[in-house]
């Protein structure tokens, strides 16, 4: 007959040790104990093995919990996970153990260690209703927006221009493929060399006339200049020598365009004139088309097609054969002085409109179509497109008096501008493409880094620091 301690307990123990001081606490799980008190037991020990608690072990971390088996018929799924949400949390469902398998698990006070928050509140930069997990995006792999490039706000260099005319129709600054500044100054001409600051006159035109225009040729060699009177001067940039003077115009010439061969100059006439070096006449070609001054006229890259806004608030388009303007553009309200063709797409024209306008209109010289027209708020004098991003300046008169850059197709913009006092009516971009400088009638020319390097796309360095000090171009 067994002892009463054996029938009671079941358990070899150790000596000095009663049942009172051995309790062991399975609050995680029911686990039971087989054939320890039959008699081939009783030799054993109690065995050390620990026996680990799933609740504490993070396995829904590493997703590593086994789905839920089916739910056996007549099993009440619903009341249990319902019981389960109101004891230990909604939390605690999503990890608990399938039904049947045991009681439910206690939870642990690591639960929510380590744990990555797949759902993100809706103010978070990657919630999937920003980037939309749906189209294959996962928080874990998003990158933040990349942010605006960095525009300098202050000009790295100032020019004093004494003499530079506050006049919307003139065309008065010209920046050369060799790196060479031309500034009209009154009744001259004046060169300035950005590569050593050297200020060379180039010329004088006396007390009879003044300079309206200046352009130089694509190559950089000779500039022409349109003159009060109506002339039309080419000179020798390196020789400071007058090349030719080309008649025809009966009033100022206030506006200039090369092509490769071609030379075309706009006048308060209201008539474009062509002129060719190589022909011995004042002009080989007259298009009559404007009803006021012309004072924008721009080549298109590839030399098919010829720009010319006027102050009778049209945009017209010619090509090298017909007389006759291919396109009338009249949707804006005021005077077109500027114009520029885009050098990323063929058959992209951007124009600007003057005070009572204010608009950049973009159109498909192709078909004639307008793509797209964005209100500026000022007069727009001058549009440029960047050779090196498809991006664009514009430069404004009444009433801020603003340099803009903008980012095409979306007219974002990049930065805004000022210290200008007047009227921003000149613009050139430099041979590099990354700087522009702009003259106004406050007198002055002021360089701007707004554009990156075509090779390194990197936020343009400022570098107002180290020039701000103003020099004179004569």
């Amino acid at each position: 007959m067994d002892s009463p301690q054996t029938k009671k307990s079941g358990l070899n123990l150790p000596a000095g040790m009663n049942e009172t001081s051995l309790k062991l606490d399975f609050s995680g799980s029911f686990r039971t104990i087989s054939n320890l008190s039959s008699p081939s037991s009783r030799s054993s020990t109690c065995s050390d093995r620990f026996i680990p608690c799933r609740s504490s072990s993070r396995l829904h971390t590493f997703e590593l919990i086994e789905k839920e088996s089916p739910v056996k018929e007549g099993g009440n799924e619903a009341y249990n996970r319902l019981l389960k949400s109101e004891l230990f949390g909604a939390d605690f469902v999503s990890v608990s153990s399938p039904a049947g398998k045991g009681s439910p698990m206690s939870p642990s006070k690591n639960m929510l260690r380590f744990k990555t928050d797949h759902s993100p509140g809706p103010n978070s930069p990657y919630s999937p209703s920003i980037l939309g997990h749906d189209n294959g995006f996962s928080s874990e792999t998003s990158t933040p927006p990349k942010l605006p490039r960095k525009v300098p706000k202050t000009p790295h260099k100032v020019l004093d221009a004494p003499s530079l005319q506050d006049d919307f129709y003139l065309n008065l600054v010209d920046w050369s493929s060799q790196n060479v500044l031309a500034v009209g100054l009154g009744t001259c001409v004046y060169l300035w060399t950005a590569s050593n600051s050297k200020v060379t006159k180039l010329c004088d035109l006396g007390p009879s006339d003044s300079v309206c225009s200046v352009q130089w040729t694509r190559e950089g060699s000779y500039i022409s200049i349109g003159t009060t009177l109506g002339q039309v001067q080419v000179w020798d940039g390196a020789q400071c020598k007058r090349v030719r003077t080309f008649g025809g115009h009966q009033t100022r010439a206030g506006v200039l365009a090369w092509n490769s061969r071609i030379l075309s100059s706009g006048s308060r006439d209201r008539n474009i004139l062509q002129h060719d070096l190589r022909v011995s006449s004042d002009f080989i070609g007259k298009l009559v088309g404007h009803k006021s001054e012309v004072c924008g006229l721009k080549w298109s890259h590839d030399d098919r097609e010829l720009a010319s806004g006027g102050n009778d608030n049209q945009l017209l388009v010619w090509n090298l054969h017909s007389q006759q303007p291919i396109l009338k553009l009249t949707e804006h309200t005021a005077a077109v002085k500027a114009i520029a063709w885009s050098p990323h797409q063929s058959g992209l024209l951007a124009s600007g409109g003057g005070t009572a306008d204010r608009c950049i209109r973009f159109w498909n010289t192709a078909n004639g179509h307008q793509l797209n027209s964005v209100d500026t708020g000022s007069q727009v004098c001058n549009l440029a497109w960047s050779k090196n991003v498809n991006e664009l300046v514009s430069t404004h008169g009444y009433s801020q008096n603003q340099i803009m850059v903008w980012k095409y197709p979306s007219m974002a913009k990049v930065a805004t501008l000022t210290g200008h006092s007047l009227r921003v009516l000149y613009l050139a971009t430099s041979p590099d493409g990354q700087t522009i400088v702009t003259g106004a009638g406050d007198e002055t020319l002021r360089f701007w880094n707004i554009f990156p390097s075509m090779k390194a796309p990197a936020p343009v360095k400022d570098t107002s620091l180290w020039s701000l000090g103003r020099t004179h171009i004569r």
